[in-house]
């Protein structure tokens, strides 16, 4: 049976993490039709082994690998390729997102026909540092103010999209954190969604201010690039 939605986890070195977290998405779907695809970005840890290990207790896994450490843009698109469900689903690898909340964003998408893409918004709930925090606003207001696309937090992981719009879209490292300036870019519509957050209590995070900022102003600049030379809404039609 082909399912409604597929829910796609990128990890890296996350061995600690993928298994509560696989049971936690079972028990937000389990009542859905739905596949999750946990793509292993090259571990070096026993990630795979715990992945292997627990597809025989939970039939909906999936487990894609990269053959080298690729980035969490790479994992992601993997993972919507592989994808057998039109909705798509992602979540990070470090627990910090709450599957719970998918069933939320699915209510979204049935209250909002013609919305492709929702992103999850941690601003009121988030559970971390308060340098993490300050990181994560800086980058958040450079990239609002230079690409103006309305979304308060790109930075969260769990979002909801249609998955023929996201195979559509331009590819290059870091393209997740520029979902919504994408999909705005194709003509799709994009509204946010409050989630919840946890903190990170299993493995270390892969993130700092280097490449939540420095690095993302580089790919900004290419974005605002991608958007002024695209044409959005052009049909094409054989006489």
């Amino acid at each position: 049976m082909t399912p409604e939605f597929s829910v796609v986890v990128p990890v890296c070195n996350e061995a600690e993490n993928v298994e509560p977290l696989a049971r936690e998405i079972h028990a937000a779907l389990r009542d859905r039709a739905y596949e999750m695809i946990f793509v292993d970005d090259g571990s070096t840890d026993d990630t795979a082994i715990v992945l292997r290990r627990i597809r025989a207790d939970l039939p909906a896994l999936r487990v894609l690998r990269h053959s080298f450490r690729s980035g969490q843009s790479a994992a992601v698109a993997s993972g919507v390729r592989a994808a057998r469900a039109p909705w798509v689903a992602t979540l990070d690898g470090d627990g910090q997102n709450d599957p719970a909340d998918i069933p939320g964003l699915i209510a979204a998408r049935d209250a909002n026909p013609g919305v492709q893409l929702f992103m999850g918004n941690r601003k009121a709930s988030r559970k971390d540092t308060a340098w993490r925090k300050l990181q994560s606003s800086i980058a958040n207001g450079v990239r609002s103010g230079l690409l103006g696309d309305g979304t308060p937090d790109t930075g969260c992981g769990i979002k909801l999209f249609a998955r023929d719009v996201f195979l559509e879209l331009p590819r290059f490292d870091h393209m997740h954190r520029f979902l919504p300036a994408l999909f705005m870019r194709h003509g799709a519509k994009v509204i946010s969604v409050p989630v919840s957050h946890r903190p990170r209590t299993r493995g270390a995070s892969k993130y700092g201010m280097l490449n939540r900022l420095w690095v993302g102003i580089v790919d900004i600049i290419g974005v605002m690039w991608l958007r002024r030379r695209y044409k959005p809404g052009l049909q094409v039609r054989e006489d």
